[in-house]
């Protein structure tokens, strides 16, 4: 690319998978046929495919590129979410299950009861209902068992999908193809480097590609910003302990309705998701493999679903981190090869979108290559530290005692700083909008998804964690009559 950043007039995207067709389908919708886009795959080379969920930016995604749903979930075994249910995180009867959701317009009255319901158990003025699935209409929706686009909520309404990932990569291949991306399918050699930039990549074939920009979307083995370029690691290790996963699918009941929602159920050394698809259920127990042997971690995931031995299982190992320069000479890497920091709250793909978003700006801005770059890398590495701050809080916000990976959670974490600023806000019983406010410009997660957290985990002084509360029935009474008018207890069926 030249010094001062202009459209590049051709990429070349190392790898494919979900990650890669993104890259491949979005820039060929915004730069069109001034640029040639070839993606490079290799057969011999699997993808990770574990991300089977979402959060509510793909939904502009997805708009973004003109794509209907009906065009991609019937193929994906798409269903839609709403939120995430978390259950046994703690050791509290109160506090053993609560709901993440993703908002509508209509949450802001009941919203504001949420909050101030959050304030009176913060001050001990009362034994107040914090329960988030008490005040917001996405829990509703899992409650009652409709889709959003089953009800008429006015407003533009946040949700998200869940999809196998392997089949969406491929739906997104159709997508892209169909804009002129070039598919070529072979392996990359070796990478040749020139002065900090990729200079060309020689095929198993035996033919060398060049391009004016090269996107990395390799994965976790990082084959241009990692290997040929040397790009320098941040590794989350000290704080995030999860490194590996295994994933089993079941069967849906016969006649099972499908909830909108992720579960995501705290096991001994980890958690496990359940993503219910179209045609099967999605699981998988992520863990540390300090403290849990791949073995016992399938063994526990296979006795806690009921599942023997006939339902094969996938072993995956997660590098959680981030590069401290993703976008360095003429590459710049997405997906896995950027970083990643777990499953938890499906943030994956979400970053992809970002990074494209965040390119495609600094390309058009015009800017020198040094200067776009510096903004480039420091929005990335705001947006990967600001996400790997709340899903921390997850860990460091347990309050079981049954096992040492739990307690090193609380005890042995480095916690993230903003996260602890938070915290102490939270604890001491000051303002805590003002202490939000105070790093809203390092924050990813807003205040709802804030307090959620911190009420949802029992995060409160001097509190009787097994002590019952009576439900907040004006919250619940107001949610009734808003369903009671919108909502269609009629889901979109499965077969579209």
């Amino acid at each position: 690319m030249n010094h001062r950043l202009s459209h590049p007039s051709s990429v070349i995207i190392v790898g494919g998978g979900t990650a890669g067709w993104m890259c491949a389908a979005y820039l060929a919708k915004q730069w069109g046929a001034d640029t040639q886009i070839t993606l490079i795959e290799s057969s011999q080379i699997g993808t990770v495919g574990v991300g089977e969920g979402s959060t509510p930016f793909l939904k502009q995604f997805f708009a973004d590129l003109g794509w209907q749903e009906q065009d991609w979930m019937p193929d994906c075994d798409a269903t839609y979410k709403t939120g995430i249910e978390f259950a046994n995180w703690t050791n509290s009867q109160r506090f053993s299950q609560y709901f993440h959701p993703f908002f509508t317009p209509l949450d802001q009255q009941t919203g504001e009861l949420f909050f101030d319901s959050c304030q009176q158990l913060r001050s001990g003025r009362a034994n107040a209902d914090v329960k988030p699935e008490h005040y917001f209409c996405a829990a509703e929706m899992v409650r009652k068992q409709v889709t959003p686009q089953s009800t008429k909520l006015p407003g533009d309404i946040d949700y998200a999908y869940h999809f196998d990932a392997s089949k969406l990569a491929l739906s997104l291949k159709s997508f892209s193809k169909k804009l002129g991306v070039k598919h070529r399918e072979g392996k990359v050699a070796e990478v040749y480097t020139d002065k900090g930039n990729i200079s060309g990549l020689q095929m198993e074939q035996g033919d060398v590609l060049n391009a004016d920009l090269y996107v990395d979307c390799s994965g976790f083995v990082g084959l241009l910003m990692k290997k040929a370029l040397n790009a320098p690691f941040k590794s989350y290790r000290e704080t995030l302990f999860n490194d590996a996963a295994v994933a089993v699918p079941t069967q849906h009941m016969s006649n099972e309705a499908i909830a909108p929602q992720t579960r995501s159920v705290g096991m001994d050394n980890g958690w496990m998701w359940q993503i219910p698809l179209t045609s099967r259920i999605g699981n998988g127990y992520v863990y540390s493999s300090d403290f849990c042997s791949a073995d016992d971690a399938e063994a526990a995931l296979r006795k806690a679903l009921n599942v023997d031995d006939s339902v094969p299982a996938r072993h995956l190992k997660m590098q959680v981190g981030r590069l401290e320069q993703h976008w360095q000479g003429n590459c710049v890497a997405i997906g896995l090869a950027q970083g990643f920091i777990e499953p938890l709250e499906a943030t994956a793909l979400m970053l992809v979108q970002y990074a494209l978003y965040q390119l495609i700006e600094g390309v058009g801005s015009g800017k020198p290559l040094a200067s776009a770059q510096q903004a480039y890398n420091q929005e990335m590495n705001r947006m990967f530290d600001g996400i790997r701050d709340y899903i921390a809080a997850h860990y460091y916000l347990n309050t079981r005692t049954d096992t040492a990976y739990w307690q090193a959670c609380r005890h042995d974490m480095k916690v993230p700083e903003n996260l602890q600023y938070l915290l102490d806000k939270w604890d001491s019983g000051a303002c805590f909008e003002t202490a939000l406010d105070h790093l809203d410009s390092e924050l990813v997660y807003l205040r709802p998804s804030w307090y959620c957290i911190l009420a949802g985990m029992g995060r409160f002084n001097h509190l009787d964690a097994n002590q019952k509360v009576p439900v907040h029935q004006s919250s619940l009474a107001h949610l009734d009559k808003l369903t009671a008018h919108y909502f269609s207890t009629q889901q979109r069926p499965s077969t579209w």
